[in-house]
């Protein structure tokens, strides 16, 4: 019994197995790391294009006059909730009145200047909605400024947090 207990005959076999759950829990890690890379890829993906479109709508407020700038306001009249409770507009949500510029933009060489919320494909041909919100603040011993806020939104889960977000003000001195 003695010699049967010190051999070491099936020792081989628990090395073995010992190994391979070694091995197994090394590669479901790396499995793991790589499958969090690419999520956190595809969201760097979609921030840049965000940022990209903010970007771009924000250039169109910037080749106009202080006067051009403004909303549709038949437009504003159309938007959900989504919009209506983005803090840009410096309002809480069950009191969705807000003071937003608007104007006549029937005739602008600019379509996309009036138009408060837009449907976009970026250029990575996924569904973004780029969200303009334009308001007046006047800071402290100033005159009146105009707030254009832009926020890109994911097309498809619009209460999920914005991707961008951009801000510029624009003064009465720009013509």
């Amino acid at each position: 019994m003695r010699v049967r207990l010190c051999s070491e005959r099936g020792f081989g076999l628990i090395e073995l197995l010992m190994a391979m759950v070694m091995l197994n829990i090394g590669i479901l890690a790396i499995v793991a790391a790589f499958n969090s890379g690419t999520v956190a890829l595809n969201r760097a993906s979609k921030i840049s294009t965000a940022s990209a479109l903010a970007d771009s709508q924000m250039e169109l407020y910037r080749a106009i006059t202080y006067n051009s700038i403004g909303l549709d306001s038949t437009a504003l009249g159309t938007v959900d909730n989504t919009y209506k409770c983005d803090s840009a507009l410096g309002v809480s949500c069950p009191n969705s009145t807000s003071a937003e510029v608007t104007g006549s933009c029937s005739a602008s060489a600019f379509p996309n200047q009036c138009n408060p919320s837009q449907p976009v494909t970026g250029a990575d041909h996924k569904n973004y909605r780029v969200d303009t919100y334009i308001v007046l603040t006047t800071p402290t011993n100033g005159r009146a400024l105009k707030a254009v806020t832009v926020v890109v939104r994911d097309g498809t889960t619009l209460n999920a947090r914005p991707y961008a977000r951009t801000t510029s003000t624009f003064d009465a001195s720009t013509g």
